[in-house]
């Protein structure tokens, strides 16, 4: 296999061991609340906390943390992710949990910075070889779920959370052992770079395009847990529809990068690359738009046929996410792209950081919470409208090609 896919592959891997983290402890739900004598409101914050965590790490992007030495940038992110894995069996505050929960949630740095890499590596092939490593957190999603399942019809109360946290930790580290062998270093600068006094902060496209992310990580932080508290549906079904989802995103996000990749060869310059990214991004949006109507009625019908087919379709959104991961690189000077990587990061994942929160404060009705996620889908559309208008920075910088 050549070199730069192998490093995909490896990436996707190591992605997918540190995301196997996300939604673990909440299949454990019973034993937690028995274990420290904790209500299920107290349950979710450990939620909430890995959630803004995600956030956080994005704005730590901007300072040297995750900069210098590639390979020792991601191996800290792991470990950010790795070390609570050890330890959060033994804690006796529920608390303390909720505080290690906010450090798992540094791993989603690992997208930025592989960002950077396949900048490096690809030109044209770049939604894809983005879109095969960002499925990696949607195959964790099914790993950590299946390990939690496993360990737990294997042991009883709190030793399966022994057991599955100590051996995702250990893969945790077993995968960075291998990514470590295979994979070339290199150096993302540590000063704050700027392009002929510029900084990615101050330039409206960086803002514009940042947002356009936003309305599709809303719609993938919330319409799961949004149409499961909607339905009324058996344990083994409400099981099958999150599969599903997370099923469907993973193959989206490698089906929406192959499309990129393919539209992208037609035109590799700055200008060319950027219209491939909005083309991509806008139609998930049109999709998504439709799958949100038949996951709607199938909340008003109570129809759990429909629900698997609307989520199947929705998961399209997540086709997104690899245009707009390679944005940096094709719209930013090389000497800012990484910076800008971090910048775009940070602006999108602030629907990590709201969604949750503004769905349940606003929320009251299926029709409420589907208007909002409709409108959040044409928002997407029209701020990646908007932005196809606008100069690129390294248009305005005079450093396109």
């Amino acid at each position: 296999m050549d070199r730069k896919w192998t490093a995909v592959f490896v990436n996707t891997i190591l992605l997918a061991s540190g995301f196997g983290t996300m939604h673990m402890l909440e299949k454990f739900k019973d034993a937690v609340i028995a274990h420290y004598g904790i209500t299920e409101a107290a349950m979710s914050y450990q939620q909430t906390a890995f959630v803004v965590g995600l956030f956080v790490a994005f704005l730590l992007g901007g300072t040297s943390l995750f900069k210098g030495s590639f390979k020792r940038s991601v191996a800290l992110i792991m470990s950010f992710a790795a070390i609570p894995q050890f330890i959060i069996p033994f804690v006796g505050s529920w608390w303390a949990v909720v505080f290690l929960r906010f450090f798992q949630g540094f791993i989603v740095a690992l997208i930025a910075v592989f960002s950077n890499q396949v900048g490096r590596l690809f030109l044209a092939e770049r939604p894809f070889a983005k879109g095969i490593i960002l499925s990696g957190i949607f195959w964790g999603g099914i790993y950590g779920i299946s390990l939690a399942k496993w360990a737990s019809s294997a042991y009883a109360g709190w030793k399966a959370v022994e057991v599955a946290f100590l051996i995702s930790a250990v893969v945790m580290y077993l995968m960075l052992a291998i990514w470590w062998f295979l994979v070339e270093d290199f150096e993302i600068p540590k000063e704050r770079q700027t392009a002929k006094g510029v900084s990615v902060w101050k330039m409206p496209f960086t803002w514009v395009f940042g947002f356009t992310f936003f309305p599709a990580l809303w719609i993938i932080f919330t319409l799961g847990s949004f149409t499961l508290h909607n339905v009324q549906f058996s344990g083994s079904q409400v099981a099958n529809l999150v599969m599903t989802l997370e099923v469907s995103m993973g193959l989206w996000s490698i089906i929406m990068g192959y499309l990129g990749y393919r539209l992208s060869v037609k035109n590799t310059s700055n200008r060319g690359l950027f219209k491939s990214i909005v083309s991509v991004m806008t139609l998930s949006y049109v999709v998504t738009f439709i799958g949100l109507f038949v996951v709607w009625k199938s909340i008003l019908a109570n129809d759990y046929t429909l629900a698997m087919l609307g989520l199947a379709i929705t998961g399209i959104v997540q086709g997104t996410g690899p245009a707009f991961w390679t944005t940096a690189p094709a719209a930013y000077p090389k000497e800012i792209f990484p910076e800008a990587s971090f910048a775009l990061g940070l602006i999108s994942n602030s629907a990590n950081a709201v969604a949750p929160n503004v769905m349940f404060i606003l929320v009251h009705g299926v029709t409420t919470g589907m208007i909002i996620f409709l409108t959040m889908a044409l928002l997407g559309i029209l701020l990646l409208l908007i932005s196809a208008r606008m100069k690129l920075p390294v248009e305005e910088l005079g450093n396109a090609v």
